[in-house]
């Protein structure tokens, strides 16, 4: 579908126009029709799917009428990270680039002249504010905001966020909003806690769901089958076999990330950490030197594995398996975006994680070759995903009245 076959204003089309938007992705073909007639929905779809512009430009196309009230916050959009708040504000800009539609971005690890930013964008009713749960917290507790008026609700990667503990915060923000706003909802996995959270804010939404691809065939996928205790040795030789240049390895955690950071500098190599308890500044200066080529390693959680565009890596590397198949084609996918579409990545399978790694395999409709271990490094355990999967039940079972313990940043 084009967009010009779309219920969009002239100004809207003249806007895509010059950025040569011309041919909708499939998410957009069927969330903005559906929003555009004023519907809650909540939609299915990967980063990478076009799924910013499937709820920026119907809001822009709504605000641009001049229907809405002058200085007053007309739609919150929320994203479970600064980096994603700052690629939305700048998407905006280039939407917004022919209408009169106002936008400011609010979101943490900020210096206080940018807190005033924030706040005067706030008091002076930006149409749009894209937030960080966290940081709108913040102002509205300072009574510098205002959502009485607001008449759109746009929750992005609604699973993240849920995952990062922000449930209750993304309801306290709902809950100041007028029962006549909109609330578009858009994740890239649909687990339970989602669809409780949809049934709790939305009304009568309109379901979207876009099928979850799979990694492009140019990424060469490989693993480990390996004790937790020789996953940094399996690391050492193959960055002694050949030197790591424009590599990234995931972890699950920040305290891992931390600790595989440290060991790695301390072999000499070339590497920096990403995680969320860096400040803002650090965080940039971080990507600023990937990018540019002074750093050869990125050790990152999941923050990095959506919505942050990095081209021509070379290697991805899951050094422990992701919570979810989808996460894992994300994580994977930061490879084979150069010019030719070619990449690599390995996955690192301790005992307790090849029940997860062979559900991984059934979603990929694929066996990943396993690479064989050096006999060097000591015996490592076969595959047996099923044997272990119950044998880690059968422990979980003996501890089953053990507290529970929760972490909601990865």
């Amino acid at each position: 579908m084009r967009f010009d076959e779309l219920k969009l204003e002239e100004a809207i089309l003249q806007g895509l126009d010059a950025m040569n938007f011309q041919e909708t992705t499939p998410v957009q073909a069927l969330t903005i029709p559906v929003i555009l007639e004023g519907k809650d929905i909540i939609a299915c779809a990967q980063t990478g799917t076009g799924k910013t512009a499937a709820y920026v430009l119907p809001i822009i196309n709504e605000l641009s009428k001049g229907v809405h009230p002058d200085h007053a916050i007309n739609a919150i959009i929320m994203a479970p990270t600064r980096e994603l708040a700052q690629q939305i504000d700048q998407q905006i800009e280039g939407f917004s680039y022919f209408v009169p539609v106002s936008a400011v971005a609010v979101y943490g690890g900020t210096d206080g002249i940018a807190w005033e930013q924030q706040k005067r964008g706030l008091e002076m009713g930006a149409d749009i504010v894209v937030a960080t749960p966290g940081r709108l917290l913040s102002h509205i507790k300072m009574g510098t905001v205002d959502l009485s008026q607001t008449s759109f609700f746009i929750l992005d990667e609604a699973d993240r966020m849920l995952d990062m503990g922000f449930s209750e915060d993304i309801l306290s923000i709902r809950k100041l909003m007028p029962d006549t706003c909109q609330t578009i909802m858009f994740s890239a996995t649909m687990p339970a806690k989602i669809r409780t959270l949809a049934k709790t804010i939305l009304k009568d939404p309109e379901e979207v769901k876009i099928a979850i691809s799979r990694p492009p065939e140019t990424i060469l996928q490989s693993a480990y089958i390996c004790h937790d205790i020789q996953k940094i040795r399996i690391l050492e030789n193959l960055f002694n076999e050949s030197r790591p240049k424009r590599v990234i390895i995931f972890s699950s955690s920040k305290a891992k990330v931390k600790e595989l950071n440290a060991t790695l500098r301390r072999l000499t190599f070339n590497v920096a950490a990403m995680h969320s308890d860096l400040e803002q500044t650090q965080r940039e200066e971080v990507m600023k030197d990937f990018k540019g080529g002074k750093i050869d390693i990125l050790v990152a959680t999941d923050i990095v594995a959506r919505g942050i565009d990095i081209d021509d890596i070379k290697l991805v590397i899951n050094f422990d398996i992701p919570h979810d198949p989808e996460d894992y084609v994300h994580r994977i996918g930061r490879t084979a975006r150069g010019t030719n579409g070619a990449g690599v990545a390995i996955t690192f399978v301790g005992v307790e994680e090849q029940a997860k790694f062979k559900q991984i395999e059934t979603f990929l409709e694929k066996d990943i070759y396993k690479i064989p271990v050096s006999p060097l490094l000591g015996e490592v355990p076969a595959y047996e995903p099923s044997k272990n999967f119950a044998r880690r039940s059968n422990f979980g079972n003996k501890r089953a009245g053990a507290p529970k313990g929760r972490n909601f940043k990865r």
